[in-house]
């Protein structure tokens, strides 16, 4: 008879329910019971992942307009903030993209797992693109206009021209066929996929921003409107950097003058 420490150490390394561990069930020892629970709900997360991922690549499948068409996802970080460019990522992914299991929407994902997606999904996309739009022009056509022409220029920096293009709630100025999908980075692989490239890129940014104005506190909040963030403001005022339209940037320069 096996000893629990070798059932349980098989177990963590078993992917799927084996013949031999029908043993197991009758096995009476709780040690053994409680590595044997412990394996199904492993088991159990691993089915949901695959399921959600699978249901992720029927949705992006169901717009394509023939087999081997290209659709690219994209996605935006950083419309709430007080400071830094909003940043768009267009992704063209492989209709069958197993290696991309457990991408999701960048915003339930912890910032170690969305680096290593990052890097799978440059490795494995067919296409990818990046687009920084700062925050002058943000300014300039509110940040509403600055994100969908920011989207736009991402999928018009990719190496193809997109058959059909899937965007994060928002509609594109082109003549590509497109849908607008609301919580997109929720449903669809390549939204998601651009959702992740979009938040690291800008993340890397705001952290190396973070070396120019180290008294603002940039690699904490990424530019949202924290409590460290608003009393660096008033204490220093705002920078190049911050949009001026947003409150209580505005307000701040409105007495200054």
């Amino acid at each position: 008879m096996k000893t629990i420490k070798e059932i349980t150490e098989a177990l963590k390394t078993a992917a799927q329910i084996e013949p031999w561990m029908d043993s197991i069930v009758k096995d009476e020892r709780s040690g053994v019971q409680k590595a044997w629970i412990q394996f199904q709900k492993r088991l159990e997360k691993v089915e949901a992942l695959q399921q959600a991922h699978n249901e992720k690549l029927q949705f992006d499948a169901s717009y394509l307009p023939y087999e081997h068409a290209y659709i690219a996802g994209t996605d935006e970080a950083g419309r709430g903030p007080l400071a830094g460019p909003v940043v768009t990522a267009a992704v063209i992914l492989p209709n069958h993209c197993q290696e991309l299991l457990g991408v999701n929407d960048s915003k339930q994902l912890s910032k170690e797992k969305r680096n290593q997606f990052a890097e799978r999904i440059k490795k494995h996309a067919l296409y990818y693109a990046v687009h920084f739009q700062s925050a002058e022009e943000i300014d300039r056509l509110n940040i509403y206009e600055a994100t969908r022409q920011s989207m736009l220029k991402s999928i018009e920096a990719l190496e193809v021209t997109p058959n059909y293009i899937l965007a994060d709630a928002m509609t594109l100025s082109t003549s590509i066929p497109q849908a607008s999908i609301i919580k997109g980075d929720a449903r669809s692989l390549a939204i998601a996929a651009a959702s992740i490239l979009a938040k690291t890129a800008r993340d890397d940014y705001m952290e190396k921003l973070d070396l120019e104005f180290p008294q603002y506190g940039f690699a904490q909040h990424a530019g949202y409107g924290t409590k460290q963030h608003l009393e660096a403001i008033a204490q220093y005022g705002p920078t190049i950097h911050h949009r001026k339209t947003f409150e209580p940037i505005k307000s701040i320069l409105q007495r200054r003058e």
